[in-house]
């Protein structure tokens, strides 16, 4: 809803509420009839200004998810997120169908490490030394346009560069042969 149909709603309500005020047993029947006006303009306006379709539960992180009829607030997602905590409860936390859980790393393992990265920073001489200029990107090309835009912009530095900045893990040598074992004695039997 706009600014101007919740302005024009507004005034429409305050004036049904002042008819509202003005009620008495001996209210004449074209008053009455102004009352009815007024009212249907007000449901007109609201009718103009919702766009959304009524919400489906009581839940104000989905209002208009899947309902699940036993669920106090209506909401089958947040429900079902519910029962797996109390599951949790009585079973333990549902983990992995692979191997048991092991003890987390001191150095944690290969899928912890974030990927490798290729970037080119934008750098400008400040007359002392290289500073940062632009945000790092990840393509050259792009990087050479922004420096090309730079270099022709109203205040252009002494000099500019193009860094590349890669960083990757690569493994160099291994000493022995990993080997997956089991922490249960006897294979878990």
């Amino acid at each position: 809803m706009n600014h101007a149909q919740l302005t024009a709603l507004g005034r429409a309500l305050r004036l049904v509420g002042e008819h509202g005020e003005a009620l008495t047993g001996t209210t004449p029947d074209a008053k009455l009839h102004e009352i009815r006006v007024d009212l249907r303009r007000a449901l007109d306006l609201l009718e103009e200004g919702v766009s959304t379709a009524a919400p489906t539960t009581r839940c104000a992180e989905h209002p208009g998810g899947p309902v699940d009829e036993s669920a106090p607030d209506l909401c089958l997602l947040c429900e079902t997120r519910r029962r797996a905590a109390r599951r949790a409860e009585f079973n333990g936390p549902a983990g992995p169908a692979g191997p048991p859980a092991q003890a987390p790393s001191r150095y944690g393992v290969r899928g912890d490490r974030p990927q490798p990265q290729q970037r080119w920073l934008p750098e400008l001489w400040n007359g002392q030394e290289w500073q940062l200029c632009g945000t790092p990107r990840r393509d050259r090309h792009e990087a050479e346009l922004y420096l090309a835009a730079q270099r022709r912009g109203s205040r252009p530095a002494a000099a500019y560069r193009l860094v590349h900045e890669f960083t990757d893990y690569e493994v160099l040598r291994v000493w022995g042969t990993p080997v997956r074992t089991d922490i249960e004695p006897l294979g878990n039997l």
